[in-house]
C-alpha cells in the first residue's frame, strides 16, 4: 500500500488520541487532516476529496452518525471507519447500514485500525479500478503495431522506448495520419503503467464546456443537463496515461486549467469546490507547429514549455518510403481476413512513388478501398483511385515535382471533400482531423466551394 497516495480525515474530540492518530499515519506518509468536531470536518469535506474517514461516534454537537450521513452526501466514494465506545455497538451497526465500511470498539490496537483501513482502501481502489477499466476499454485498446524498419522510424522508436518509463509529459508532433496515437500507446504500454488505464481524448472534437466536463468531470446540477455527478477522464486515467490528441485545438481558458493540473496533478470538478489529486502521465499530440501557435498567441507559452519537456516527431510517410512494402503487407493482411489479395510489382512501384499527403492513414484507406473495388483477387492501379494527374504512369505523383506541401494538402482536402459529396463531418473523419480544424484549413486555403 502506497501511503503517499492516501488522504485521511480523522474526527475525534479526544485531543491526545487525535494527535496520536495524526502522527501515526503522517509518519507512514499519508496526507492526514484532523478535526475535533463534526462542524469542523464539514468545513473541510467540500474542499478536499478524502479517501478514508475515521470518525468517533460520540462527538459534541453533531454526532458521528450525522457526520457520516453528510459525508456520504458530499463524497459517496469515501470509505468511513467508525470508532465506538462501550454501549454504542447498536449505533455502530446503524452506521454500517448507512454506508460505513466498518467499526472499531474502544480501546483498540493501532495495528488493528491499520488493517481495517487497508481493507477499506482496497475496496475503494477496486471499485474505482472497475469503473476505470470499463471506461478504458471503451476509450482505447492495448492492441497496436508500429510497422517500419526505415532509419527514420527506428530513431523515433528508440527514443520512445527510452522515455516510456518516465513520468515526464511528452509532446508528439506529426502530420495528420502519421500514427501519433500509436506512439502514445507505445509510451504507455512499454512503461510500468501498462496495467493501468490508457485514456485518449480529442481536444479539438468537443465544444469548450463539454471538453472541460469530459476532462475534469462535474458535480450534480453543475449545469443544465448535469443530472448526476460525473467522474472526469483525469480520474479514470489515475495511475495510467492520459492522451490529449489535437492539443493545439484546445481553447485557451482550458489551457490554463490543464497547466495547473500538469503542475500539481490537482483539479476540481465543474461545480464542485473539492480539490482532488491523481497520479497521471500526460501525453499530448498535435499536427500543428506549436511554436508558431505560441507566436500567434493561440497557444500558451507556459503550457507549451510544460508539455515540451520531451518531444517525439513522427516522420511523414514520404520520408520513409522504404516502409511502404511492409505497410502494404500489414494492411492487406488486416483487411483480407485471412485471404491476402495479390498486388503486382507495377502497383507496388506506383504506391512507392506517391507523395501521401494523408500519410499512413491515406495508404490504409487506399488499400481498403482497393480491396473493395478489385474485381478479382489482384488489386489493380485503377482500384486504388490515385489522383488523375499522373495516374499509372508516375504512380499518382503530381506532374509538377516542384509543388509545395501546402498545395498538396489543399488538393488532398478537395479530393476528400468531393468523395464525401461536400459532407464536412465525414471529410474531417477521413482526414483524421476535427471539423473545427477542417474549417480552419478551408479558410486558410480559401476553399469556398467544390469545383
Amino acid at each position: 500500500m502506497n501511503w503517499k497516495d492516501i488522504s485521511i480525515l480523522i474526527v475525534d474530540d479526544e485531543s491526545d488520541l487525535l494527535k496520536l492518530l495524526i502522527q501515526r499515519f503522517q509518519r507512514k506518509g499519508a496526507n492526514v487532516t484532523g478535526c475535533s468536531s463534526s462542524e469542523e470536518a464539514l468545513q473541510r469535506l467540500p474542499r478536499f476529496a478524502f479517501d478514508i474517514g475515521i470518525f468517533d461516534i460520540n462527538l459534541p454537537g453533531m454526532d458521528g452518525i450525522q457526520l457520516l450521513r453528510k459525508t456520504k452526501e458530499l463524497n459517496p466514494d469515501m470509505e468511513v471507519i467508525m470508532l465506538t465506545g462501550h454501549g454504542t455497538v447498536e449505533t455502530a451497526i446503524e452506521a454500517m447500514k448507512l454506508g460505513a465500511y466498518d467499526y472499531l470498539r474502544k480501546p483498540y490496537a493501532l495495528s488493528e485500525l491499520e488493517v481495517i483501513l487497508a481493507k477499506a482502501l482496497e475496496k475503494k481502489t477496486l471499485r474505482e479500478a472497475n469503473t476505470g477499466l470499463k471506461q478504458a476499454l471503451l476509450a482505447g485498446s492495448n492492441q497496436f503495431e508500429i510497422i517500419g524498419e526505415s532509419s527514420a522510424i527506428r530513431q523515433v522508436l528508440d527514443l520512445t522506448r527510452r522515455v516510456a518509463d518516465s513520468d515526464i509529459p511528452v509532446l508528439i508532433e506529426g502530420e495528420s495520419g502519421t500514427g501519433k496515437e500509436l506512439f502514445a500507446k507505445a509510451l504507455h504500454f512499454w512503461s510500468r503503467r501498462a496495467s493501468q488505464p490508457f485514456i485518449a481524448v480529442n481536444a479539438g472534437a468537443l465544444p469548450e464546456n463539454l471538453l472541460e466536463s469530459e476532462l475534469f468531470g462535474h458535480a450534480k446540477g453543475a449545469f443544465t443537463g448535469a443530472v448526476s455527478e460525473k467522474k472526469g477522464l483525469v480520474e479514470v486515467a489515475d495511475q495510467g496515461t492520459l492522451f490529449l490528441d489535437e492539443i493545439g485545438e484546445m481553447p485557451q481558458s482550458l489551457q490554463v486549467k490543464l497547466l495547473r493540473f500538469l503542475e500539481s496533478q490537482e483539479f476540481r470538478r465543474i461545480g464542485d469546490s473539492r480539490l482532488r489529486k491523481v497520479n497521471v502521465r500526460v501525453v499530448a499530440a498535435t499536427n500543428r507547429i506549436l511554436e508558431q501557435e505560441v507566436a500567434k498567441g493561440t497557444f500558451r507559452e507556459d503550457l507549451f514549455y510544460r508539455l515540451h519537456v520531451m518531444k517525439l516527431t513522427i516522420p511523414p510517410l514520404r520520408e520513409r518510403l522504404d516502409d511502404i512494402p511492409l505497410l502494404v503487407e500489414f494492411f492487406l493482411n488486416k483487411f483480407g481476413r485471412g485471404e491476402e489479395p495479390a498486388i503486382g510489382q507495377r502497383v507496388m512501384d506506383a504506391l512507392c512513388r506517391y507523395h501521401y499527403p494523408g500519410n499512413v492513414r491515406e495508404l490504409s484507406h487506399m488499400l481498403e478501398r482497393g480491396m473493395i473495388l478489385a474485381k478479382g483477387r489482384a488489386i489493380e492501379i485503377n482500384d486504388l483511385l490515385l489522383p488523375a494527374n499522373g495516374g499509372a504512369q508516375n504512380g499518382g505523383i503530381d506532374n509538377d515535382s516542384r509543388i509545395s506541401l501546402s498545395e498538396l494538402e489543399k488538393r488532398h482536402i478537395l479530393r476528400v471533400l468531393k468523395a464525401s459529396n461536400g459532407n464536412k463531418t465525414q471529410a474531417a473523419k477521413v482526414l483524421g482531423i476535427s471539423v473545427r480544424n477542417l474549417y480552419r484549413k478551408l479558410e486558410e486555403y480559401r476553399i469556398t466551394e467544390l469545383t
